[in-house]
């Protein structure tokens, strides 16, 4: 039945999972992700780290789970170890600009030791970018400024879906937030576009908080990277403030691969 199940989970079809008693907007999801009882784990078959999805419990209230422990990242020449943070990072990040992208996204100390543990959102059957844009291109490009904010490294298609509770999600920022320019990514249908002006108002909040004391607001973000990983957000933010423009690519090493 695991095997079943996840599966049907790697070709993003609906899934029965027993009880999902937490949305991911929930105003109790993080408290929840942070304090539930991390119970069976079954390794994701389509991960190229080590991903388990984990029965959630706390109280009367059932979920699953996404752990991602930092002795199951695959080593790369380009991000440090430690990626498990840029998934929490990213989550503060979307907390701090006030856009529901990540899901709740906390660290935890599971089995295999410390890691992320994020809330799993169930996705609606074959929903990716490429299917859902036609219909949400308010959301998708709040995704696309998202990621370039985030620097995000690996934006595939199947890493952004409509939820079967509605809203669209993205998942899979352990390669975000590098100091370095890093952008990669399939979203690049709003090039030449203006930010459209609510999205430059949060993102005008955020240059403001980052700017702010070490124990302000965004200390939970910046506790999370590297000084001039912080540094390079806080520019990011501000040359997109100036220059309110969505960026084209420049080469096919913009885009990964594979695209889902």
């Amino acid at each position: 039945m695991v095997a079943k199940r996840l599966r049907a989970l790697q070709r993003g079809e609906s899934v029965n999972l027993d009880r999902h008693d937490v949305a991911p907007d929930s105003p109790h999801a993080r408290a929840f992700v942070e304090r539930a009882e991390m119970g069976d784990g079954w390794l994701h078959p389509a991960a190229s780290n080590f991903t388990f999805v984990v029965e959630l419990a706390l109280d009367d209230q059932r979920a699953y789970g996404v752990y991602k422990p930092e002795r199951g990242e695959r080593p790369l020449w380009d991000f440090p170890p430690g990626l498990y943070r840029r998934e929490c990072a990213a989550y503060e990040l979307s907390l701090l600009l006030g856009w529901p992208i990540a899901p709740p996204t906390v660290v935890r100390d599971g089995e295999l030791g410390v890691g992320s543990l994020q809330l799993f959102v169930p996705p609606r059957p074959d929903s990716h970018f490429f299917s859902l844009r036609d219909d949400h291109l308010e959301e998708a490009l709040r995704m696309a400024v998202f990621d370039l904010v985030a620097n995000n490294a690996d934006r595939k298609g199947g890493h952004c879906f409509v939820a079967q509770t509605g809203g669209v999600w993205g998942i899979d920022h352990g390669l975000t937030l590098h100091a370095e320019h890093k952008l990669r990514t399939v979203i690049w249908d709003f090039a030449g576009n203006p930010v459209p002006q609510p999205l430059l108002d949060d993102l005008a909040r955020l240059s403001s908080l980052l700017d702010a004391p070490a124990h302000g607001a965004a200390s939970a973000l910046t506790g999370l990277l590297a000084p001039d990983e912080t540094d390079a957000l806080r520019e990011r933010v501000r040359r997109l403030l100036a220059d309110p423009v969505m960026p084209a690519p420049t080469s096919h090493r913009d885009l990964p691969y594979p695209w889902l």
